[in-house]
């Protein structure tokens, strides 16, 4: 694939940062393994029953809109959080990538995690009328392991705007939430079982790949040497 690079020049400096767009596309895979609403559809399908296809049609809407809030949040107020705890952004890449790494191994083996969601939490939720936003927004979607990889990549893009193009990939995962659980029902009766687990374990195969190479960067951000 050809890298598009396009050249962005901050007002009263002269050196140009460089974007790479093909970063921004593998944020947006890796958000979108991360997220996994394909993998969420059994869930959704049978915590909203038998609706109308226009309640179905506003619930969707309210989960995009609960995971692009949270994650809009975390990609332009992220790095204010780890300055308050005096964290490093190199020991947040090795420990946000070892939690996405866990989330990659439990989406292959086809399990839900507790990192997304206890059971005691699970049973809770049935008895909530907002599942939109509690259980399903956050924490199934817009979970830690989500939140951790915008902050992580808005701090990898170069110069003052990179959390604002990380905002693209958002926009992106949030689109694609609210196409999918949208059409839930016609996606859960086409590739049944079988099919939406394929799916849930090649996007866990890409996000263990992606969660290796963040911790490679942390760990080579923090000890120098070992390159």
């Amino acid at each position: 694939m050809t890298n598009i690079r396009f050249c962005l020049r901050g007002a009263g400096d002269a050196r140009a940062e460089m974007i790479d767009w093909t970063e921004l596309l593998k944020m947006t895979v890796a958000l979108l393994a991360v997220v996994d609403p394909f993998g969420t559809i059994p869930f959704f399908v049978s915590a909203v029953g038998e609706i109308t296809g226009a309640e179905r049609r506003r619930m969707a809407r309210t989960v995009a809109i609960t995971v692009f809030t949270v994650l809009a949040v975390a990609a332009l107020a992220g790095d204010r959080v780890l300055g308050f705890f005096g964290i490093s952004l190199a020991a947040f890449m090795v420990g946000g990538g070892l939690l996405l790494l866990l989330h990659a191994v439990s989406m292959l083996q086809v399990r839900e995690t507790r990192l997304r969601q206890t059971p005691e939490e699970a049973v809770e939720a049935t008895a909530k009328h907002a599942l939109g936003v509690v259980p399903i927004g956050i924490p199934l979607l817009a979970g830690p392991g989500a939140i951790s990889s915008v902050i992580i990549y808005a701090n990898q893009v170069p110069g003052k705007p990179g959390p604002y193009l990380v905002l693209v990939p958002v926009v992106v995962v949030a689109a694609t939430v609210w196409a999918t659980f949208r059409g839930s029902g016609a996606i859960a009766a086409r590739l049944g079982v079988t099919g939406l687990n394929i799916v849930t374990r090649l996007m866990g195969l890409l996000l263990a790949a992606m969660a290796v190479e963040i911790i490679a960067r942390g760990l080579a951000r923090l000890f120098p040497g070992l390159q």
